[in-house]
């Protein structure tokens, strides 16, 4: 789950940070391709992260109520992704993009605890 969820979770922090990046002469994907680029990569990701964070359930590492939560979080984390990956005005991408960062993080710790509240539960 870390290995899908972190390309994008940092992708969103380089769209956010791309100026600070970029005057520090750090090569993070929106400065070496592109923001149009980088906005591609975090969705495909979104995308691909979506199945990975199932997977739990059908391996029989928890139940319905990670299955549920599961779903529904990672649909609103595509959802996000997706805006962003339409979205043409740079000070509203920006924010996008910190929005992404920061439900990325909370996305993450949500996930690994509906795994551990629904094994005990």
């Amino acid at each position: 789950i870390i290995f899908y969820w972190t390309p994008s979770h940092f992708w969103a922090l380089s769209l956010y940070k791309t100026d600070d990046y970029r005057k520090a002469s750090i090569p993070m994907l929106p400065i070496i391709s592109g923001i149009k680029t980088t906005k591609f990569n975090i969705f495909v990701y979104a995308l691909i992260l979506f199945p990975t964070v199932l997977l739990p359930y059908f391996f029989n590492f928890s139940g319905l109520i990670y299955l549920l939560f599961a779903t529904l979080m990672s649909g609103y984390y595509i959802h996000i992704a997706y805006k962003l990956l339409n979205q043409k005005n740079s000070v509203s991408e920006k924010k996008l993009a910190a929005k992404l960062f920061g439900y990325s993080i909370f996305y993450l710790f949500m996930v690994f605890v509906f795994i551990l509240v629904d094994k005990t539960a």
